[in-house]
């Protein structure tokens, strides 16, 4: 069988409160080459950005982890979806998901469960973690997936540090993690066309 290497359309829908989570999302779509669409500080986005996401071959979530779950934005945007689940619009696409908190912990499982179920609802197909977590007595902060997430990153970053200080590590997890996401989709187009 010739392997091909199809071109794979991926979506990063996202909200950020404080600038984190949009700094993460970008290094996301840089390992997915995806088009970023924003969530605005009203939960809404725009009708191009709804086509896109139904174009998609793969969305990625991104949401900061607020009170132990996606923030109120990204959840106003998930409910609005559910005309795009009434149509089966992203049946079968690929899902991903990504978040980040100013705790070590920070409850983020709680929101990434939150991105698999939503995915679910609509019939997608979740892709996980193939990053193993860096958990030696000679791991460093900076060593991807260092908070030990096999459903999707994890970032953390002091609730008092800028942007700025986000750390390589989760930003490099992000990436390596997008770059995933995209080749299974890309997998998944090429068995279907054969």
């Amino acid at each position: 069988m010739k392997e091909h290497n199809y071109p794979v359309n991926s979506v990063v829908v996202y909200h950020s409160g404080y600038g984190h989570t949009k700094r993460m999302a970008e290094a996301v779509a840089e390992g997915a080459r995806a088009t970023l669409i924003s969530i605005d500080q009203d939960g809404e986005i725009n009708k191009q950005d709804w086509e896109a996401l139904n174009n998609a071959d793969a969305i990625i979530f991104g949401s900061p982890t607020y009170m132990g779950g996606p923030s109120w934005q990204f959840k106003k945007f998930a409910d609005s979806s559910s005309k795009a689940w009434f149509e089966n619009r992203w049946q079968n696409k690929i899902f991903g998901g990504f978040t980040t908190s100013a705790s070590i912990n920070g409850d983020k499982l709680n929101t990434l469960n939150y991105f698999v179920l939503l995915g679910a609802q609509h019939g997608g197909i979740w892709v996980s973690m193939d990053i193993k977590p860096a958990n030696l007595k000679t791991s460093d902060r900076n060593d991807p997936n260092w908070l030990g997430s096999y459903i999707a990153p994890m970032g953390q970053t002091p609730a008092d540090a800028p942007v700025e200080e986000m750390l390589i590590g989760d930003l490099e997890t992000a990436s390596r993690y997008a770059a995933r996401v995209v080749s299974v989709a890309r997998q998944l187009r090429q068995s279907n066309s054969i």
